[in-house]
């Protein structure tokens, strides 16, 4: 989504008119002649993209050429188009669409400031391009950050098991001590229940630091 948020920019300082603009990244990223048909595939080396994003793509383009108010057309496509959101799902293409989403919508507004002040729609798209490189930059560190934490998570839920591999290994019998006495079943059942409580918070801790609901 940044990529296209910089190609606007560039589209724009090239001398593209707005309603010219969206016509452009339609053929570059859908494979559609100026009259709307699509042709048969996409072409070697193009990108291609969610079905979602097509159709805010087409909604853009569609309102750009009848002179329409392109903000208003982009809020309307994202209305329409089904999607949850980051914080209600751990599926990460749902996740994804909810992020594209909220990046059309924060460019529709680009467009609306722009159309309602005049200023210069290239300067805004390109600070808009800058700040979501920079909200990339920090996600990727976040992300790098919390690889340690996931890989203790699973080393930490593993542990007991490899130590009774151990024990079996050692010529200790670690079963029939927890399953033949009543203190070992008890202390297998709590072992369990803090095993498991430890990786649902450790869970907790982690989705709490990637920004989503725990």
């Amino acid at each position: 989504m940044n990529l296209i948020v910089q190609q606007l920019a560039a589209l724009l300082r090239g001398g593209r008119t707005p309603a010219r603009l969206w016509d452009e990244l339609w053929l570059l990223y859908v494979g559609a002649d100026a009259s709307g048909s699509v042709s048969g595939g996409a072409a070697p080396g193009q990108q291609v993209l969610a079905t979602e994003t097509v159709r805010m793509l087409a909604g853009a383009r569609a309102a750009a050429m009848r002179g329409a108010p392109v903000g208003a057309a982009i809020r309307s496509a994202g209305a329409a188009t089904p999607g949850r959101t980051a914080r209600k799902t751990r599926n990460s293409g749902a996740r994804a669409w909810a992020y594209e989403r909220r990046v059309w919508f924060q460019l529709a507004a680009c467009f609306d400031v722009a159309e309602a002040t005049g200023c210069p729609l290239a300067d805004v798209l390109t600070r808009f391009a800058a700040q979501l490189e920079a909200e990339d930059d920090a996600e990727a560190a976040r992300q790098t950050a919390l690889a340690g934490p996931r890989a203790t998570v699973r080393l930490l839920t593993w542990l007991p098991f490899l130590g009774l591999g151990l024990g079996l290994l050692l010529g200790v019998d670690p079963v029939e001590v927890l399953l033949g006495t009543p203190w070992g079943v008890a202390t297998l059942a709590a072992g369990l229940a803090l095993t498991a409580g430890g990786r649902l918070w450790s869970a907790r801790l982690v989705r709490a630091a990637e920004g989503l609901q725990p």
